[in-house]
């Protein structure tokens, strides 16, 4: 009776979620896997609100992790909340029914075998994940087990030190510490709480801060994450020790009572525990009072299949070709997007390194045999020029509410990075570093060495030393999702501000200091010492800088027009529309050369080495929009892609290289196919959207960040004026229908069926 009932209530939901759909509604299809997997690394992604799980079936058991964005310990590494296994007598999963389905239309994962029947999900609204199962036979008694490699002290060494904010300054004695887990009844407590002292503290001391170090967020101090499982019809039977791709665990097992059927939850909203009674644990790792409220399965279940029902709706692309690549390609841009629509909720932006979605690191790269909480590049460390790209592709998509996360977080540093320039240089603006860590201030290896009588605003980095252009990405992001959704960015108006107050009077301020004049004899800005991303150094007026500028002025200074007529505060807005108009006087022209009797853009005026392997020069195309289709000087982007030397050497498609970006937007079509394929072609792992490792860490997500822009690039742009432009790198041969967002708010669908093209622009009210 009880597995009828089960039965029933399952159908209603699916029926009830269902009834929200409407003929014509798109549906993607799902992915599914009829033979187990291997280990880790061959796992499905899942998720919502700020969550993401990691599903697998290994050796007749169901696993899976755990991870939620802002689970940042005292090294700032980002911790998984645990690996749960989910173990069935008679091994059902061993059957040849076997079948494992990530279900994108209703944002879950059926796992079924040999009379079992499982479906994971995560509430879209609250950080709560569901396993519920049922069973055809009480003979299928099931042992569900919590493994953590946080049971005890874990030492932190030099080759994993870059999980960490340390890097390589890791001090002596650093320790990832211990969880703290209890076990009663059917119910487990996990936990980790941090300590007052932390990298912060240490990157203060090593950036002298010292004497305004109360003035600056701390987001890791005394920060508590954890959360309660409630396992009913289960009850606590013991613990035990074992080891899973080399790393060391304890298993807290709980005992089926061989009911046929159960519903786990596991909420992280919250702690039930001796110590913390009932405790709230939030984004901002505060601890508080909690009034509990239950979430029952069937509503969660409703509403996340309907929210993610929805999300497909917003927009997306489709073919009716058989052709391989072509297919690989739109999948796993719809399987990229699944993944990032994982932290919908969060109030941390998704991680360039891995997401919510990385796996036992030994899987992807046999010299890193450490604990599941391990990625290359940090967990609070964010390298900004990664980061943006995961981000672009959001506009077209119709996933505003998916960016704002990421610039609240640039919003939350705000203060931090103008602190950091008026404590340094005594000037005006808003100072942000590419290797910022989220409470704000540069990475403290990545920052290097400094001794009496240095510029201590100065990052003493090969790398790094003043890169400051990709915040102005962001601001950017954020004046275009005003113009393609009509998000209200008034909260942002100061951070845009800011950041092009920064270039303005910090290259002021380095001219009075070398001589007597702040500009040149133009009166424009010199940028020195500039660069040019990372790649060309101690550069002067370099491009990519110049056009970031120009762009952001001129869209801001647009934008307060526009909406000065609603400001609460209209002067206000007059006088930093004309700061900004002012400050396109001050900015010189963008570089150019000749190469081969034919004019390109030029890196830089000058710059003195090479560091790495970017191609600034393309910049002014992709991201700043100053060349392309429809505008003037297409001919001298296509130069600059075609013939800077440069440019040619660097091209490729790994990691966050995003020369398919600039194919697209250049028109070069047969370029950007064979970008497109290889760039969007399967991953090594079985997961087709889980990317090699590239330049950072696996899955590597700006990889199909890079990717998904270029996509849509290649289908979808717009004149300066904001006509449509249906298929401007896109062949002829390939049939594909889409639907993306353009500016205005307007929804553009468009088909190319055997070359010929049909297309409808509509702007809903």
């Amino acid at each position: 009776m009880k597995h009828r009932i089960l039965l029933i209530a399952w159908l209603l939901c699916i029926v009830a979620s269902a009834g929200a759909k409407k003929p014509g509604d798109y549906v993607p299809k799902p992915l599914v896997w009829t033979t187990q997997s291997r280990n880790s690394s061959e796992s499905m992604p899942c998720g919502g609100c700020d969550m993401g799980m990691n599903v697998w079936v290994e050796g007749g058991d169901l696993l899976f992790y755990i991870s939620q964005s802002g689970w940042f310990d005292e090294n700032n590494t980002l911790l998984k909340a645990g690996r749960w296994r989910l173990h069935f007598d008679g091994n059902p999963f061993g059957t040849s029914d076997f079948r494992q389905t990530l279900s994108l239309d209703e944002g879950c994962i059926y796992v079924e075998g040999g009379g079992v029947r499982v479906r994971l999900w995560v509430d879209v609204e609250q950080p709560v994940v569901f396993v519920a199962f049922s069973t055809r036979q009480s003979r299928h008694g099931a042992t569900l087990s919590y493994e953590s490699w946080r049971y005890r002290d874990r030492p932190l060494t030099k080759a994993e030190c870059q999980q960490s904010s340390y890097k390589w300054v890791l001090p002596e004695g650093t320790v990832t510490r211990a969880d703290s887990i209890v076990a009663d009844k059917n119910e487990l407590s996990f936990f980790h709480h941090n300590r007052t002292e932390t990298v912060f503290d240490f990157t203060v001391q090593r950036e002298n801060l010292q004497t305004v170090s109360s003035e600056i967020h701390n987001p890791l101090a005394r920060r508590l994450m954890g959360g309660t499982m409630y396992a009913p019809g289960f009850r606590f039977s013991g613990t035990t020790d074992g080891v899973y791709a080399g790393t060391d665990y304890r298993a807290w097992h709980f005992a089926s009572d061989n009911s046929t059927n159960s519903t786990l939850m596991i909420d992280l909203r919250y702690l039930r525990h001796k110590e913390y009674q009932l405790t709230a644990v939030d984004g901002c790792g505060t601890i508080g009072p909690f009034v509990f409220q239950n979430i029952k399965a069937s509503e969660s279940l409703r509403r996340s299949a309907r929210w993610w029902h929805d999300y497909w709706q917003r927009s997306w692309i489709q073919t009716d070709s058989h052709e391989p690549a072509l297919q690989a390609v739109l999948r796993n841009y719809e399987l990229m997007r699944f993944m990032l629509g994982c932290n919908a909720r969060g109030q941390w932006p998704t991680k360039f390194n891995g997401g919510l979605f990385t796996f036992d690191p030994v899987y992807a790269d046999s010299l890193t045999p450490f604990t599941p909480d391990y990625r290359k590049w940090g967990g609070g460390t964010m390298t900004a020029q990664n980061q943006r790209l995961v981000h672009w592709h959001m506009l077209k998509s119709g996933d505003t509410d998916l960016l704002t996360a990421q610039l609240d977080a640039y919003l939350r540093l705000l203060p931090t990075a103008e602190l950091w320039t008026r404590h340094h240089w005594g000037h005006r603006g808003a100072c942000f570093s590419e290797q910022i860590e989220n409470f704000g201030l540069p990475n403290p290896a990545e920052y290097g060495k400094h001794k009496d009588g240095d510029d201590w605003g100065m990052e003493r980095n090969a790398w790094l030393e003043y890169e400051w252009d990709t915040a102005l990405e962001f601001c950017l992001m954020a004046l275009q999702a005003h113009e393609y959704s009509g998000l209200d960015i008034r909260k942002y108006e100061p951070l845009i501000e800011s950041c092009l107050r920064f270039f303005d009077e910090h290259y002021q301020y380095l001219a009075r200091r070398r001589g007597a004049k702040s500009l040149d004899g133009d009166g424009h800005l010199i940028i020195f010492p500039g660069s040019g991303c990372e790649t060309y150094k101690q550069a002067y007026n370099p491009a990519s800088t110049i056009a970031a500028l120009r762009t952001v002025a001129t869209a801001f200074s647009r934008y307060l027009v526009q909406s000065s007529h609603r400001a609460e505060h209209p002067a206000a807005q007059k006088d930093s529309s004309l700061y900004a108009d002012s400050l396109l006087q001050r900015l010189p022209d963008i570089p150019l050369r000749t190469i081969d009797g034919d004019t390109c853009i030029a890196p830089a005026a000058v710059w003195a080495r090479i560091q790495n392997v970017e191609t600034p020069q393309l910049y002014p195309v992709f991201p700043w929009r100053i060349y392309g289709m429809g505008r003037p000087g297409l001919d001298i982007a296509r130069n600059t892609y075609l013939k800077d030397p440069h440019a040619v050497e660097m091209r490729s498609t790994k990691g966050w290289k995003q020369d398919n970006i600039w194919a697209a937007c250049l028109g070069l079509t047969d370029e950007a196919r064979r970008l497109i394929t290889e760039k969007l072609a399967d991953g090594p792992y079985r997961f087709p959207a889980f990317w090699d490792p590239g330049f950072d860490w696996a899955p590597d997500l700006n990889r199909g960040g890079a990717a998904m822009i270029g996509l849509q690039e290649m289908l979808l742009q717009e004149s300066p004026d904001g006509t449509p432009i249906l298929f401007p790198a896109w062949p002829r041969e390939w049939n594909v229908s889409f639907r993306l967002r353009a500016t205005g708010g307007r929804v553009v669908e468009a088909t190319m069926n055997g070359g010929r093209i049909t297309s409808d622009c509509k702007t809903p009210e």
